[in-house]
Formats: C-alpha cells, structure tokens, sequence
C-alpha cells in the first residue's frame, strides 16, 4: 500500500480583490468533519459581515476519505467546487480551504465568479505550501545491551524514529517508523539479536 500522503505545511490566509469585492482565502490542517465545521464556524462569527462563506474540506486517507463543498448562496457551481478542484489539484488532504466574499457593489457573473473563487483558493494553497507525511507503525522492542551499537547503524539507515527509551543490561524502546518498512524493520530486527530480541507491534 502506499503510505505517503500530502496535507499543507502551515494554515495560511490571502486575499484578492476582483472589481470592488473581496475574496478572504484561508486553509485550515484538520483531521475529520467534526474539526473542520469547527473551523468553518470560527470564521463564519469572526467573519460575520461577509456576504458568503464559501468552502471545500478533504479529510481522510484512501478508501476513508471524505469530502464536501459548498456553494454557500452564490450561484450553483461557482465556489464550492472551484474551491474543492485547488484541493483535488494539489492532491492534498486532511484539509478545510473557506473563501469568504465581502460583496464589492458589482455583480462578477457565473464566469467571474468561478475564476474569483479558484483564484482566491490557489492564491492561499500556494501560501500554505505542501508538506509529504507517511503513514506510521509503531513497536515495542528489547534487546541485550551488546547489540546497541549495530541497532544505531540500523535506525539510521532504515530511518527509524526513537520514541522512548530505557538502558540496564537489556535495551528497551518504543520506535516509529514508515509503515511501507515496518515488516524490513522485523525481519532485520530478528536477524540482529539472533531471535533473542522481543518486537511487537503497539500500533
């Protein structure tokens, strides 16, 4: 299975301004519907003189992701689903992207509208950035004491992360590492300690 996916390095906000109105662009890191009509609602209060609130969340991985966008009250197809194929585009999850619309006096049209609304969602996903992130396995493991120096070689070539550790004359630790290498992890973790070491997997 591939373990990589794509959320946005840092939450950000942009503005521009189409003949008069303004279109306030900001992305928010969530991790599932409840946190993102959160967020959704956060602006809405804070930003309760706008015309419309216009959004697009992805949030989930794989076969469990979900999705929703809104037009909000403008016409039907020219913000919600503008908004959600900068999203879509950027290949990005776990993500809430609102642009809010302060009505500028002059009507934008259907086409104008569109293009306001995408180019307000691109302007802040390129703010925002795009951070790689690997799905994670974690383990449980113990070994005696003279095998630490190999374990140090071996954590740095397969790119384990060291969570917790305990030293006696037996080596105890809880390490993280990508799920794609979770199973190379066991089989040369097994080969180190000549099957004396204990590994489990905790999550």
């Amino acid at each position: 299975m591939d373990d990589r996916y794509l959320t946005i390095a840092k939450e950000a906000r942009a503005e521009i301004k189409v003949k008069g109105s303004r279109f306030i662009g900001e992305t928010f890191l969530v991790t599932d519907i409840a946190q993102a009509l959160e967020k959704l609602n956060a602006v809405r209060k804070r930003e309760h003189a706008a015309t419309h609130h216009c959004y697009a969340w992805q949030v989930g991985l794989t076969e469990d992701m979900s999705f929703k966008y809104s037009d909000a009250g403008e016409p039907a197809g020219t913000a919600g689903k503008p908004i959600y194929d900068v999203i879509v585009g950027r290949e990005v999850t776990n993500i809430l992207l609102v642009v809010t619309r302060y009505f500028g006096g002059t009507k934008l049209g259907t086409g104008g509208l569109a293009r306001a609304y995408s180019n307000a969602a691109r302007t802040v996903m390129e703010q925002a950035g795009v951070k790689e992130n690997f799905l994670t396995a974690r383990f449980k493991i113990e070994f005696d004491f003279t095998h630490y120096d190999r374990w140090q070689k071996l954590i740095s070539s397969l790119e384990v992360k060291t969570i917790d550790s305990t030293f006696t004359d037996r080596v105890s630790m809880v390490v993280e590492i990508r799920l794609n290498h979770a199973e190379r992890l066991q089989e040369t973790f097994v080969e180190l300690t000549g099957g004396k070491g204990k590994i489990e997997q905790v999550r």
